[in-house]
C-alpha cells in the first residue's frame, strides 16, 4: 500500500545553510522542526531526507564528516521523526542519477518506503530541489530560507519556510 511522503533538501530548508558543512558544531535545526516534523508524521506522511552533498565529491569534506553531521542533525531533529536520508556525494560534473534535480534517490526512496509519488511533496531552498520534485511527479514547494531567497524557479507553491510549508500542506491549503 501507498503512503504519501514529504521530501525535504537538508541544508538550507530544515537546518541552517553552512557552505560545505563538515563540523557538527555548526548545525543549528531551525525552531520548530522536529514540531513540525511530528505533526507530519501523525498525519501519516513518510518523512525523506535527500541532500546533494557535492563537497565529498569535491575533496572539500570527507564521507565521515558529513555523517557527524547527519548525526547531529538527526539528534536535533529526535528519534523516528526522519524515516530515511539519502545523498549524493558526486561532485558538480560527475555523470549520475543521484544528484537533484535528477531522480535516482527520489525514486529508490519510492521504492524503499511503498510512497505515492503523486500524493507526495518536495520542499527544498534551490531550483535543484523544486525540478527533482516535478520530475519525480511530486507537488513542489520553494522555501525562502538558505539560498531560497535568491531563486526565482517555478516552484508549485512558495513559502517562508519549512514550517510554513509543512502548515500548508497539513491544512490542505496545496
Amino acid at each position: 500500500m501507498s503512503r504519501p511522503a514529504v521530501f525535504f533538501d537538508r541544508d538550507g530548508t530544515l537546518m541552517e545553510e553552512v557552505h560545505y558543512c563538515k563540523d557538527p558544531a555548526l548545525v543549528r535545526v531551525y525552531p520548530g522542526v522536529p514540531q513540525a516534523l511530528t505533526r507530519l508524521k501523525t498525519a501519516g506522511y513518510v518523512i525523506i531526507v535527500i541532500s546533494n552533498q557535492s563537497g565529498i565529491g569535491r575533496g572539500l569534506m570527507t564521507d565521515a564528516e558529513y555523517q557527524s553531521v547527519q548525526s547531529e542533525f538527526l539528534r536535533q531533529i529526535g528519534p523516528s521523526l526522519i524515516d530515511a536520508s539519502y545523498y549524493c556525494p558526486h561532485a558538480l560534473d560527475t555523470a549520475c542519477d543521484c544528484r537533484k534535480p535528477a531522480t535516482g534517490m527520489v525514486f529508490r526512496a519510492a521504492h524503499e518506503h511503498s510512497i505515492d509519488l503523486a500524493a507526495s511533496y518536495f520542499i527544498g531552498d534551490r531550483e535543484a530541489d523544486v525540478e527533482c520534485g516535478r520530475r519525480a511527479g511530486m507537488r513542489s514547494i520553494l522555501v525562502r530560507t538558505g539560498y531560497g531567497a535568491e531563486q526565482t524557479c517555478p516552484a508549485d507553491f512558495l513559502c517562508a519556510d519549512v514550517l510554513a510549508a509543512i502548515d500548508s500542506i497539513l491544512n490542505a491549503n496545496f
